[in-house]
């Protein structure tokens, strides 16, 4: 297990909840679930916003379907639940009164009475942070949230929202979700990875598998239906190729999908808790489920460092 903050113990492994409502439907979401839960699993990731661009999705379906999940196997207490708020259109920004509007949305759709971490989904600018930080504290002091975390944050600006806290007494940041993977490091390691290492933030990375390129099934003149397939084939490169050598020589050593190689060696990085990956359909995960007890070799974790 891993640890956010002073009180949310985690699995290695965070299900990313963004399929569910959208490429997997009810049926298939609860299946998925019931999955990871047996597996160990305990850490899911959602939004309000997830997945509002669907025809005929107007937000909150993905909320809706874990909310109806945890009712039904009556497992709300073994779960750590992570949501969002900020970017549905229809609660855009990070003003107080969207916040406190927002989080009763979303505790409405969960089914339940706390959001265990719930994050701002992206920075306002339009927004005083001071506004921004004692609205989510209002939220912590009433037992609704229990901890606060930040997405898509400049290292600027996630600094300054915590040394206001710091200040003025506010509940603070204790988790930062950034786009991290093994083909997208510059920008993290940088930028944001001193701000977490001096401050004590879990990073929780999200596409930590490259929009489904380093699960291996991008491969020279393979034709992948899938809608993150353009995404994913802008990594088919040189370098996209020799991390997949190696990914592939690492997985079979181990007798593990290279999906979760490639999850191992982002969960081993300074900072991380735990990568976020998304599965819409039970044989999906499976190729992730090895994460939550795999461990890699110093070597193998140099080597994959180096030639990525």
């Amino acid at each position: 297990m891993a640890k956010i903050g002073p009180d949310l113990d985690v699995s290695r492994l965070c299900l990313g909840g963004n399929v569910f409502g959208w490429t997997a439907d009810r049926d298939t979401s609860f299946a998925v679930l019931d999955a990871y839960a047996a597996a160990g699993g305990n850490f899911i990731d959602t939004a309000d916003s997830y997945m509002w661009r669907i025809l005929g999705n107007s937000g909150g379906e993905s909320e809706t379907i874990i909310g109806d999940w945890m009712a039904e196997r009556g497992n709300r207490d073994r779960m750590v639940i992570a949501t969002k708020v900020g970017s549905l259109p229809t609660r855009p920004g990070l003003s107080g009164a969207n916040i406190a509007a927002a989080a009763e949305d979303s505790l409405r759709r969960l089914r339940t009475d706390h959001i265990d971490l719930y994050y701002a989904h992206k920075d306002d600018p339009d927004t005083a942070q001071e506004e921004t930080l004692d609205a989510f504290d209002t939220l912590v002091q009433a037992g609704k949230v229990r901890t606060i975390g930040a997405s898509n944050f400049s290292a600027d600006r996630l600094r300054s929202a915590l040394e206001i806290s710091a200040r003025d007494d506010l509940a603070a940041y204790v988790a930062l979700q950034p786009h991290y993977n093994l083909l997208e490091r510059t920008a993290f390691e940088s930028e944001l990875a001193p701000v977490l290492e001096r401050t004590g933030l879990a990073c929780l990375p999200y596409y930590g598998l490259a929009r489904g390129f380093l699960t291996g099934k991008y491969r020279p003149g393979t034709t992948i239906d899938s809608v993150r397939a353009e995404g994913a084939s802008a990594y088919l490169d040189d370098r996209g190729l020799r991390v997949l050598a190696v990914l592939d020589e690492i997985a079979a050593g181990h007798e593990v999908p290279v999906a979760a190689v490639a999850l191992a060696w982002l969960a081993d990085q300074p900072t991380v808790a735990a990568p976020i990956a998304s599965a819409r359909t039970v044989e999906q995960l499976e190729g992730l489920l090895p994460l939550l007890t795999l461990q890699l070799t110093s070597d193998e974790l140099r080597l994959l460092s180096h030639v990525s």
